[in-house]
């Protein structure tokens, strides 16, 4: 049996207001600061959002870590 752990889940979301929608398969990190480098990473792939104007509502990009209570296993990032 599986041994539970807690563990932090990446959300990235796409889109604002009506075409906004969470990814599938999210990731999984033990350690906060690493899931946090992701989540700081991730938005960052469209460029700077002082000029969010340019970037089409769609593309928009939000990442943030959840802490989550699941099975321990290989799906874990360490």
């Amino acid at each position: 049996m599986q041994e539970l752990v807690h563990v932090f889940m990446l959300v990235v979301v796409m889109g604002t207001g009506d075409s906004r929608r969470v990814q599938p398969n999210p990731l999984y990190f033990y350690d906060i600061n690493t899931c946090q480098y992701f989540a700081k990473a991730v938005p960052r792939q469209y460029g700077n959002y002082s000029y969010s104007s340019y970037v089409d509502p769609r593309d928009r990009i939000t990442a943030y870590c959840k802490p989550v209570y699941m099975k321990d296993g290989p799906h874990i990032y360490k």
